[in-house]
Formats: structure tokens, sequence, C-alpha cells
């Protein structure tokens, strides 16, 4: 049973449950399929990796705790990449945008949540793909060369994005699936009684009033603006080098 490294790639501004609701499905890959079967993946490990050890703060001031750097990390056989209002500075922060690039360059699986789709974009590891992100960021995924398609979940080829924050739960279900097979991912989600029913269908602007989708447009205003800037100064850079 080889070893399978799964690493989420966390940051200051990162919206937690984008990292902690795939983290949550993510670490019992090593599920079995049934009481009798032993599970294929008993050595897979989960890293939670940043610039540094110290605790990074996420966009609502929860701390949490990188388990090693990018100059430390093991390689990774899926990479990770969460969103959140942070994704602004990571985009020119160069250290985190090459870590990207080098570790997704080797992958088995390259995967996003949310505006983490643009981290990946500018490591160029979407380029062509079919893709998805947050609802109110989809217009800006053709600055990274995808191509935006609708759904929860996308896939294109090793590459998984997936829709804004709860949907990265879905998106590490999608993922478990692939690799242990359906009846571990429905193991996990009846272990973690993953049963959603939420007391109103607004979770998207198909469903949502026009009141709450203005609104929610309004407040990601800041975060679109300073991704579109960012994805265009890379490729200024880029131009120049």
């Amino acid at each position: 049973m080889a070893e399978f490294n799964v690493g989420f790639v966390i940051f200051p501004g990162i919206t937690q449950l984008d990292f902690t609701g795939p983290f949550e499905v993510l670490s019992r890959l090593g599920t079995p399929p049934s009481i009798s079967v032993p599970s294929k993946f008993s050595q897979s490990r989960v890293h939670v990796i940043a610039k540094t050890l110290l605790p990074v703060s996420s966009d609502r001031g929860l701390g949490i705790m990188p388990t090693c750097t990018f100059d430390n990390s093991p390689p990774l056989d899926l990479i990770c990449v969460p969103g959140g209002a942070g994704v602004v500075e990571a985009l020119a922060d160069v250290e985190t945008v090459d870590f990207i690039r080098r570790q997704g360059g080797r992958a088995q699986y390259v995967t996003s949540v949310c505006m983490g789709a643009f981290l990946l974009g500018a490591a160029e590891l979407l380029k062509g793909r079919r893709a998805t992100t947050h609802w109110a960021y989809v217009d800006l995924l053709p600055l990274v060369g995808a191509h935006h398609e609708k759904g929860r979940v996308v896939r294109d080829g090793n590459v998984f994005t997936s829709g804004g924050v709860s949907a990265g739960i879905d998106f590490a279900f999608s993922i478990v699936a692939e690799l242990a097979g359906p009846d571990v991912a429905k193991a996990i989600q009846l272990g973690l009684e993953y049963d959603p029913s939420p007391p109103f269908d607004a979770g998207h602007p198909d469903k949502a009033s026009e009141a709450a989708t203005t609104l929610m447009v309004q407040r990601n205003e800041k975060a679109h603006t300073g991704i579109r800037q960012g994805i265009e100064k890379l490729a200024i850079l880029g131009r120049e080098q």
C-alpha cells in the first residue's frame, strides 16, 4: 500500500470552510470499503502547507496551524488550494504561486475550492481547462485561460475545481469516490452525517432573491476587483520576461 500525500496550501485570509470542509473528508481517505476489505489508502497522509509554521489566520480570524512548509513538504499526489479574500494577496506572492506550480505540475490530482481556482490559474494550471469557482467570480476565469463550466464540481482530466465554500465538501467526496470507490465515499458520508437539508433553497443566484444576490455581489466587489488586478499584473509581468 503506497503512501498517498494530500496537501492543502493555506495562506492568510483563506476561508476556513474552503479548507476544513474537504480536509474533514479527505483525512478519512483511509476508511475501508467494508469490514472485511482493507483500505487501499491506509498510508494516506494529509498535509497543511504554508510558507512558515506560524499560525495562519483565516478571513474570519480563526488560527490554523500548518504541519509543514513549502521547503519541507513531501511531493504531493493531490494538491488542493482553497480560496478566500486572501487570494488577492496570495496572487502577488511569488513563493506561494511557485510552490503551487511545482507541486501541481507533478501531482496526480490538481484541485481547488472557490477562489483558489485563481491561484491554480496564476500557476498556469488551468490553461485550456474547464473550471468553476465561486459564482461571483466566474467571469474572471477566462483571464487565467480557463473556460467556465457551470457546476458545483467540475472535472477536466486530473483537474477538479469546485464552486464556493460549501461546494468543497462535495468536491472532496467526488475525489474519494474517484480514488477509493463509491462505497468508501458513502461510508465517510454516513460517518460525517452529511445529509444536508438547508432551511432555505437560496444557495445560488439561480435560486436566491434579487436583493440577496445584489447584496452579495456588492460585498464581493473589493475582492473581485483585487483578483482581476492581480491577474492582469501577472500577465504584464509575464510579457515583460
